[in-house]
């Protein structure tokens, strides 16, 4: 009998999650991977810790240097402490949230940062990453596709991003005033070319 039941085929979770004890499974599990752990970033460096954590959300990052991006968590490369900088990181798709944002702290050479389909970045998210200092520094490109939680108020938090030369801006529902949003960040940064796909 016990044999019997062993060899059912177990129900997927989903089968045993209703519709809404699913999502917040996954929101759990997305915040779990989204826990900065500050001895690894100490243990390893920056840019390896913040790589593992972009890696594990389903981001890809490229290195300073290289041409091709990594995707793969059980792939990055290996080598002294320090020497693959993260340069850009493709967050297309991915789980990454504000919780997770103190990884970017310590990254000194990122110039590029896509946010694209990022369910879970919203205003706070944008008004993080303007604050981090050394991405006001190095940060060069910005692009924001698709990321419905956004609104004006998050495009406006960017004006800290002085060095910011770049900024796309496409299919963002919440902004609801882009002339507006448009000037106040014209105004901000003179040398900012602002690039707009909104309806």
């Amino acid at each position: 009998m016990l044999l019997g039941k062993l060899a059912q085929p177990a129900r997927s979770l989903s089968e045993r999650l209703s519709p809404g004890g699913c999502r917040r499974f996954w929101g759990w599990l997305n915040a779990v991977f989204n826990k900065v752990d500050y001895e690894r970033i100490q243990a390893v460096g920056p840019d390896r810790a913040a790589s593992e954590w972009l890696l594990r959300c389903g981001a890809l990052v490229r290195y300073q240097g290289y041409e091709k991006w990594q995707q793969d968590y059980s792939g990055l490369p290996t080598g002294p402490l320090g020497k693959y900088k993260i340069e850009a990181i493709n967050a297309t798709e991915s789980c990454i949230m504000y919780r997770g944002f103190d990884y970017l702290d310590g990254l000194e050479h990122v110039t590029e940062i896509k946010l694209q389909k990022c369910i879970y970045i919203q205003d706070e998210c944008l008004q993080r990453l303007s604050e981090t200092k050394n991405l006001q520094k190095s940060l060069l490109q910005l692009k924001i596709i698709s990321c419905g939680n956004v609104t004006d108020k998050g495009i406006i938090a960017l004006h800290k991003l002085t060095n910011l030369e770049y900024l796309y801006l496409s299919d963002l529902p919440g902004i609801r005033q882009k002339e507006t949003t448009a000037r106040v960040l014209q105004q901000a940064l003179p040398n900012l070319e602002l690039e707009l796909d909104l309806d």
